[in-house]
């Protein structure tokens, strides 16, 4: 099941990717500042038009949400909403880190069901779909994902440019069983875990909306870990409220001790 919908969020990421790395390579981004005060560029635009009028042609019945298209509500109606953010990590793409992601999942019924986060410099594509098993393409080679079943030392995942005080007193709250905390850009973190690289990823507050997190749900669950609310709740998508206000948390084994 889903088989349809991941081919066609896969082949539609990697021709967004194909269009955001001609512009990064060409060092041709304009850097703009929206209302909220972060960045976009030019770069997202032409991702986000891309992504939506593919999506528009396969799927003219299912809703959309997206990061730099102004949302109507008329998502609520659908069973099926594809859920977009067309560069994840901004910050990372102006400072050319590389870790920049396009990130592509699909709801149903507010249940992530398709999941693709493409890292259009580093050519990796990590990808899930319900049911069917968490896997990544690299240099063309296919592995699957399986989170790692280390329960101590593990390594703990924060964002280069937006790491808070709460995530480094939650490290040192937690250096029993955390020996290191290593930093990533945007969803390239959760893609770490799924392949068993790292170990946990936390992010409290209002920092994440719907479309950072929703293609890391399924990828992480699908690779066995486990993906929750900061409170320890699932996460339910295509709400008409899209900020994540409790932040998220994301471990490869269960351990309520590392509860935020």
């Amino acid at each position: 099941m889903y088989e349809l919908e991941l081919e066609f969020a896969i082949k539609t990421a990697k021709e967004a990717a194909k269009i955001v790395k001609k512009i990064y390579d060409d060092h041709s981004a304009i850097v703009q500042i929206k209302n909220d005060n972060s960045p976009v560029t030019q770069a997202d635009l032409l991702s986000e038009a891309h992504i939506r009028k593919s999506i528009i042609e396969a799927y003219p019945e299912h809703g959309i949400l997206s990061e730099e298209t102004e949302d109507d509500l008329s998502r609520l109606s659908k069973d099926y909403v594809w859920i977009v953010d067309p560069i994840d990590g901004t910050k990372d793409y102006v400072e050319r880190t590389g870790e920049f992601t396009i990130n592509i999942a699909l709801s149903y019924k507010q249940e992530i069901v398709v999941g693709v986060i493409i890292l259009p410099v580093k050519n990796e594509v990590y990808y899930a779909s319900k049911g069917n098993g968490s896997f990544r393409e690299i240099e063309g080679k296919i592995y699957r994902n399986k989170v790692s079943d280390q329960t101590d030392n593990l390594i703990l995942l924060g964002s280069r440019f937006h790491r808070s005080q709460l995530e480094i007193d939650y490290y040192e709250n937690h250096k029993d069983i955390i020996s290191s905390f290593k930093t990533f850009g945007s969803s390239y973190k959760a893609c770490k875990i799924a392949c068993g690289e790292a170990h946990v990823y936390m992010k409290v507050g209002k920092g994440t909306k719907e479309w950072d997190v929703a293609p890391m749900q399924v990828i992480i669950k699908e690779a066995g870990g486990i993906f929750l609310t900061a409170k320890g709740e699932e996460f339910k998508f295509n709400k008409e409220y899209v900020y994540n206000d409790d932040g998220f948390f994301i471990v490869n084994k269960w351990n309520k001790n590392l509860l935020i």
